[in-house]
């Protein structure tokens, strides 16, 4: 992906001073304060039994990087929790993903700071191999089961791949949430294509003891935009730059703590901490437009 170099220091002056809270750092020449405490907060965890069970290598990593205190903040389960947390001032760090990132963006001030590649991140469409259908033009007046609303490659990486196809996924085709059971939905002839993750897809294959061939995907789409680290505007901007100093510096450390854990090892195995650019995000952008979510991304204040 290209990026743009200048974005870095840009995005620092989009917000606002926070006031001091406490000790300044000894690391940099740049006079800032730290805060005590950081809240942090994942966006597709729900409470914090999760949160704890699959990110506190994590945790404990940033922690010593940071040489700041980390503490668990949950989400609730809906895909405007990370905007809502983040508005409302009740977190200062999160990892997001494209989705969620598309929505925070557009709502807060939050301040990118620094993005985590995902190595083999697609959607795919799948169909039943013998139901004819070759390609996605092929899927209008068809039913297509999705994972649930908001997901990024269960949603709206499968909604830009119909897009692309000249489908109009509100008019062309019936789509409708399954979660888990799409492939089931699938087999059984009550859908006639399912989308996800590729990662899901070969997994939920291999748990079923079926094969590819017989669930071809017709669609691949390309490389999903990467999770991203997202600060506060509430923090001062210049310990926002020492956050991501220390976390570019120690990517191995937390990338390591990443993939600790057996979730997590297969969804960010390989990934690397990169430079943040927005415009990646303009294709999830456009799929929310084309599901009529875009009043999302207008200025005019939500109240969560």
């Amino acid at each position: 992906m290209k990026r743009r170099n200048f974005l870095w220091n840009s995005l620092l002056f989009l917000t606002g001073c926070a006031a001091a809270k406490s000790k300044p750092s000894s690391r940099h020449s740049k006079p800032h304060t730290r805060p005590n405490k950081l809240r942090f907060a994942v966006s597709d965890t729900h409470g914090m039994a999760e949160l704890q069970r699959e990110y506190e290598p994590l945790r404990k990593a940033l922690e010593e990087v940071l040489d700041t205190e980390i503490e668990f903040f949950p989400l609730a389960k809906n895909f405007t929790a990370a905007g809502a947390a983040m508005q409302l001032d009740r977190v200062d760090l999160m990892l997001v993903g494209p989705a969620e990132y598309a929505l925070v963006s557009a709502r807060t001030n939050a301040v990118p700071v620094i993005a985590l590649t995902r190595p083999g991140f697609h959607s795919v469409i799948v169909v039943r191999a013998n139901s004819g259908i070759k390609s996605l033009q092929q899927l209008k007046g068809k039913t297509i089961a999705l994972r649930e609303v908001g997901s990024t490659a269960g949603h709206l990486g499968p909604t830009k791949l119909l897009l692309d196809a000249g489908l109009n996924p509100q008019s062309d085709v019936k789509i409708i949430m399954l979660e888990d059971k799409g492939l089931k939905a699938l087999k059984n002839g009550e859908v006639d294509a399912w989308a996800g993750s590729i990662f899901r897809y070969k997994r939920t294959l291999q748990a079923a003891g079926l094969s590819e061939k017989e669930f071809p995907a017709i669609a691949t789409g390309p490389l999903l935009p990467n999770d991203i680290f997202i600060a506060s505007s509430k923090l001062d901007p210049a310990f926002v730059e020492e956050v991501r100093e220390r976390m570019f510096e120690n990517q191995a450390k937390l990338t390591q703590a990443l993939v600790a854990t057996p979730l997590l090892s297969t969804r960010f195995q390989g990934s690397k901490l990169v430079p943040a650019n927005d415009a990646d995000y303009n294709p999830i952008r456009e799929a929310y437009k084309a599901i009529g979510q875009g009043d999302f991304f207008t200025k005019t204040p939500v109240h969560y």
